[in-house]
């Protein structure tokens, strides 16, 4: 698995979740997320034809994204130096199960 395929979600004091992935080619177009509570799985639609497989989510980040009607979606640049590491990309996906 290439690094630049890693994700990571991060929730603040409000208990909303965004997510953090590195990015992608072309500008998202009507983004959505589609969760699956059997397997604490989502789907990220980034476009109607781009799907992001996000397996492993944790229980808590699980149930906040549950409860939530939107996710922020953070993209950042692909650099050799976490440093030199920018949000190229910022967006909001709808949730849905």
């Amino acid at each position: 698995m290439d690094e630049f395929d890693t994700f990571d979600f991060i929730v603040n004091d409000e208990d909303e979740v965004m997510l953090l992935l590195y990015e992608r080619e072309g500008e998202p177009k009507e983004p959505c997320i589609i969760l699956n509570p059997e397997d604490n799985s989502a789907v990220l639609l980034r476009t109607p034809e781009e799907e992001i497989m996000l397996s492993g989510i944790s229980d808590d980040i699980f149930d906040s994204l549950a409860d939530a009607d939107k996710l922020l979606v953070c993209e950042l640049s692909r650099t050799e130096n976490d440093e030199d590491t920018e949000i190229v990309n910022a967006y909001e996906a709808d949730i849905s199960d």
